[in-house]
């Protein structure tokens, strides 16, 4: 079976750990359900990812070198 998160087109996603992710939602003034959600069954999800964990996905961008986006894993 093909691992498709290890694919090249596949931007990068991190699991962020507690701190980092009460960092995050304090410099955007968001709470936690307020994030773009993603499911946990996605196939570019690390594997130690889990419900209720906050992903950071660092994408290439045509007008920046990266955009980065956070996204709740959801059910």
């Amino acid at each position: 079976m093909v691992d498709v998160s290890q694919h090249n087109l596949v931007p990068e996603h991190t699991v962020l750990d507690h701190e980092t992710v009460e960092d995050v939602l304090a410099e955007y003034d968001v709470r936690r359900t307020d994030l773009p959600k993603i499911q946990r069954r996605d196939a570019a999800l690390p594997e130690d990812a889990e419900v209720g964990d906050v992903v950071k996905i660092v994408r290439d961008s045509r007008t920046t070198d990266e955009a980065v986006v956070y996204r709740l894993v959801v059910e």
